[in-house]
């Protein structure tokens, strides 16, 4: 299943010019950073390794400034914008599911610093109410030394490294979050009391829980400890 897709147009390498240019976008960012802001965050992650260190600072204050709405003098990165496409190559970068796994999809054609600029291009674009989110993904994506894969998107969507998480805790983190304390539908809707769990209830739920996922008390021991992660992460989720 196609969940986040992105289309970066460059100029060739034998070009005497260096263009980069932005085309389909499908960046899903709600609730931020999305599939789509994990997506950027993984083009990125890719090919930052392969950039110029020189240009990673000026990378890192272009995130700021389209983040903020400034004016982006061009060129950046040796590249210049345009809206025209034509002549130029195309890269397309894709965010897959399989079921419950999520995996990148990235048909690089171009050079480095054309992926990352496509992809901050395209984030700067976003509206502003989920820019900053999928920013701050990005630049975690530039300090990215690890492979491109579970361990990179659970870093990209706020879950920090090691998390073997499902599609839906990326798509929904709340929902997610409910859904391992064992909050039923009920429970989530508030229907005693037109809200949902207070905070009170939520550390309440999590220490039943906690308790139960323990092996001292007949838990599983090869799964206690991701049992215990996801629970102390949903509990960060739901209390801020």
């Amino acid at each position: 299943m196609l969940l986040a897709e992105l289309e970066i147009y460059h100029s060739r390498s034998i070009a005497p010019t260096r263009r980069v240019a932005l085309g389909e976008r499908h960046l899903p960012v709600d609730p931020p950073p999305g599939f789509g802001g994990i997506l950027l965050g993984g083009i990125v992650a890719d090919s930052v390794p392969l950039l110029d260190p020189d240009l990673v600072p000026d990378l890192v204050l272009l995130t700021n400034q389209l983040e903020q709405g400034r004016r982006v003098p061009q060129p950046r990165l040796r590249h210049r914008l345009q809206v025209d496409t034509v002549g130029l190559q195309r890269s397309r970068h894709r965010l897959v599911g399989d079921g419950e796994r999520l995996e990148f999809d990235l048909d690089v054609q171009g050079n480095a610093a054309q992926q990352v600029l496509g992809a901050v291009y395209a984030a700067g674009e976003l509206p502003q109410r989920q820019r900053k989110a999928v920013m701050a993904a990005i630049r975690r994506a530039v300090g990215w030394t690890g492979p491109i894969g579970p361990d990179l998107i659970a870093t990209l969507a706020g879950f920090g490294q090691g998390r073997a998480l499902s599609a839906s805790a990326f798509g929904d983190p709340v929902g997610w979050a409910l859904g391992v304390l064992g909050f039923t539908n009920g429970e989530r809707n508030g229907e005693r009391n037109g809200a949902g769990p207070s905070r009170k209830e939520i550390q309440r739920r999590f220490r039943v829980e906690l308790r139960a996922a323990h092996p001292d008390h007949g838990a599983a021991t090869d799964t206690a400890a991701q049992r215990i992660a996801d629970l102390s992460e949903a509990r960060r989720i739901l209390l801020g």
